[in-house]
């Protein structure tokens, strides 16, 4: 297996690395950033990170005073980054479930599960990749939550850190459920289907915004603007479509923080507190 560079170099900090789980899709972000870099050093932005950082936690960078460019998502933005980060742009995928700018889960169970419906799920065990994630927390809990009981629904909730690990909890019989966003449930089904071929989607989640590029609270609009062209560019750029078929990269669409702000109505409660 070839080595992805591991350390930046140049100032400023660049983590992109919410869809990165397989060497197709590390390697066409990889793309993705280079494209980015030279476009951005044409225009005159000075002393650009050669390499994406792959040393930092995703979740690290977000508020780094030195941030560049990351991606984020949609439920952390809403709550504990808005006002503290910029909105560069919402990256707009062709995956099954997509919406535009808009995404949604789905809501697995075993394939060989008794369970058909949502109503099944009542009182049973659900795998999340974590409490403050979107598309595994927040909206399979917009999900069930018309179903709840005095504001209970789930029984059991397991934390695995990651929607494989969900998958794999779910294929396992650790689980009996887990919300997979569409993006990740898409790459998994073409780059490592294995623990995929033991579950089936038995109900899909509301919509909401999907995971967007940002930059540091205290980037110039300049910044910001030139950080858009340069995504636009690569959007358009004939060269990259290679890139953009491995990262299921179709457009990108500028949201206003407002544009997020549906995620808070969804939440509510958070899902641990849905118990039978």
């Amino acid at each position: 297996m070839l080595a992805l560079p591991a350390e930046s170099t140049g100032t400023g900090l660049v983590s992109i690395a919410m869809y990165v789980t397989s060497e197709p899709l590390a390697y066409a972000t990889a793309d993705l950033w280079s494209f980015l870099r030279n476009y951005l050093s044409k225009a005159g932005l000075q002393d650009v990170p050669e390499k994406l950082d792959r040393t930092v936690g995703y979740d690290e960078a977000w508020l780094r005073p030195d941030l560049l460019l990351s991606q984020t998502c949609g439920y952390p933005f809403a709550t504990r980054l808005r006002g503290r980060v910029r909105l560069v742009a919402t990256p707009i995928y062709g995956h099954p479930g997509c919406d535009g700018a808009l995404m949604r889960s789905f809501i697995i169970v075993r394939k060989d599960s008794a369970l058909r419906s949502l109503e099944d799920l009542r009182g049973t065990t659900a795998a999340i990749n974590s409490p403050d994630s979107n598309s595994g927390s927040n909206l399979f809990r917009a999900a069930v939550a018309p179903l709840a009981r005095g504001g209970r629904f789930i029984g059991r909730i397991i934390e695995t850190g990651s929607h494989g690990g969900s998958i794999a909890a779910v294929a396992a019989g650790r689980a009996d459920s887990a919300a997979i966003d569409c993006i990740t449930y898409a790459n998994i089904g073409r780059f490592d289907p294995g623990d995929l071929k033991r579950v089936r989607i038995i109900a899909e989640t509301p919509k909401g915004p999907g995971l967007p590029f940002i930059t540091s609270g205290n980037a110039p609009d300049e910044r910001v603007q030139l950080l858009r062209n340069a995504l636009r560019a690569a959007i358009e750029e004939p060269s990259l479509a290679a890139m953009r078929a491995a990262l299921g990269l179709v457009d990108i669409s500028v949201l206003s923080e407002a544009d997020y702000e549906p995620l808070l109505s969804l939440a509510g409660d958070t899902l641990p507190q849905l118990r039978a």
